[in-house]
């Protein structure tokens, strides 16, 4: 795909890029140099639209009636029992 940089510096992105990448009205893109002759465009995404495409991402990972955050809860407070038995030392 070819594209011609216009006034301004402006330059359109492929249709087919832009929907690839998920780059829309106000996104915002980092430019660096990625050697020689090659330039590197980078979509830098908002932390909000970060969390809804990781939104249910590891869901396939968890076994059926298994509870990661019931096991989390566990484990801080059997850290924190841990750490009040150190102190008591």
């Amino acid at each position: 795909m070819t594209t011609t940089v216009q006034e301004s510096n402006l330059v359109a992105i492929p249709h087919e890029i832009a929907s690839a990448f998920h780059i829309y009205e106000g996104t915002k893109l980092e430019w660096s140099q990625a050697g020689d002759g090659v330039i590197a465009i980078k979509p830098l995404f908002e932390r909000g639209d970060l969390a809804r495409k990781l939104m249910g991402a590891g869901r396939r990972l968890v076994k059926a009636g298994h509870d990661p955050v019931a096991d989390l809860i566990r484990d801080r407070e059997l850290d924190d029992k841990m750490d009040q038995a150190d102190e008591v030392r």
